[in-house]
């Protein structure tokens, strides 16, 4: 079996997908994408398919080697997103010519089925005790929501406040046994995050998330040493050296690679399989379509330690053009009782409806994220 063609689409709400041919009529789809940046990930996504085209899509671990390492520059959001969207599709047409999922490919499930959480809230959140009710209410047992605004490096107590009261009000909504994940979303420096966390103590949160920026994640220590919450991260790292030095350190409690921009199933096994080793959990992030869900379920179900996966269903980003739109039987993700059952079709486990793929990449996006500004002028991280 030999690949024979890559194929891309990008589809709305801000997504991108990828199908890659093989001459025995097997295909592969997979989802690499930097929200932002669809276009830069899609030329990515072409220039390395010529190393792939001709060559036996079953041999996964040489080809991520080779598209890795042939580089002399490498890593970062492209081009890892890019390599993430060819390894989903290999692995969706390994699983496929095996008859599969791919977990079993991976050395068989651990469990049949993870608890999903809904976002709730919107980039600047409001509603937020009447929309966690809702997803309570829906079947959902955890929710997870922006915290705050735009924060400058030092900001008043009114902020701190207004973050206090919105998490009052979901915790009253919905009762004491509710997960609630508080995302920081990279938009509070170190001074701020500090009061943040010890004032959001008594509304015991699932975690805080992303407390500081990647890049300031030597902060983390002094932040896990003012609270008791847990600490997540890792959505914007990008491979296992990344994330070596942030389990070295062991101020993180939860990591959160992305299987749509770091490095895909293959990179991101090995990624929860040394977070196993330092007892750190693992919630992957999944904003994102229904083929990047798919993955992340293939590896949540292999992971001894994965215990919650993002979901995109009815976030904020996907108006007019959701996860369901796009596969065949809806019901593969069904939510019961706020878990999801392990895809168990052939490789990714899902079928893309190409009909409907088609007819959007003809729409296509442009979608970038907002660019935030302070009082006095100055940008402000989203």
């Amino acid at each position: 079996m030999k690949i024979t063609k890559f194929e891309t689409f990008i589809v709305p709400p801000r997504w991108l997908f990828l199908k890659i041919e093989t001459d025995e009529g097997i295909v592969g789809w997979g989802e690499p994408i930097i929200e932002g940046r669809a276009a830069t990930v899609e030329a990515a996504v072409h220039e390395l398919s010529d190393y792939l085209i001709g060559k036996d899509p079953l041999r996964i671990e040489d080809h991520w080697q080779t598209l890795y390492r042939s580089g002399f520059y490498r890593g970062g959001p492209i081009l890892m997103s890019a390599i993430a969207g060819i390894d989903q599709a290999l692995w969706d047409i390994k699983g496929k010519f095996h008859n599969a999922p791919i977990y079993q490919l991976l050395g068989g499930a651990c469990r049949d089925s993870i608890r999903v959480y809904s976002w709730i809230g919107g980039d600047r959140p409001n509603d937020v005790g009447t929309a966690a009710k809702e997803a309570q209410q829906a079947g959902f047992s955890a929710v997870k929501m922006n915290a705050s605004e735009e924060l400058q490096y030092v900001d008043s107590y009114a902020k701190v406040d207004q973050v206090v009261e919105r998490i009052s009000a979901v915790r009253e909504a919905v009762g004491a046994d509710f997960g609630i994940g508080i995302d920081f979303h990279g938009r509070v420096h170190k001074p701020m995050a500090k009061i943040l966390a010890k004032e959001l103590e008594p509304f015991r949160p699932m975690f805080i998330e992303e407390p500081v920026l990647a890049e300031n994640n030597e902060a983390l220590r002094e932040i896990a040493q003012h609270t008791h919450i847990p600490i997540a991260t890792g959505e914007r790292m990008f491979s296992r050296w990344e994330f070596k030095p942030l389990l070295q350190d062991g101020y993180v409690d939860i990591i959160q690679p992305d299987l749509s921009h770091a490095g895909g199933i293959t990179e991101c096994k090995k990624i929860a399989a040394m977070a196993e080793a330092y007892d750190v959990a693992v919630a992957f992030h999944c904003p994102l379509g229904p083929i990047a869900l798919a993955a992340c379920l293939q590896v949540d179900a292999t992971a001894h330690n994965a215990f919650i996966q993002e979901q995109s269903l009815g976030i904020h980003y996907n108006e007019g053009s959701d996860l369901l739109d796009y596969v065949v039987d809806r019901s593969v993700f069904d939510y019961e009782q706020g878990f999801v059952r392990i895809p168990q079709g052939p490789g990714l486990g899902v079928e893309i409806d190409e009909e409907h793929v088609r007819k959007m990449a003809k729409q296509g996006h442009k979608w970038k994220n907002p660019v935030w500004r302070h009082a006095d002028g100055s940008v402000a991280e989203w």
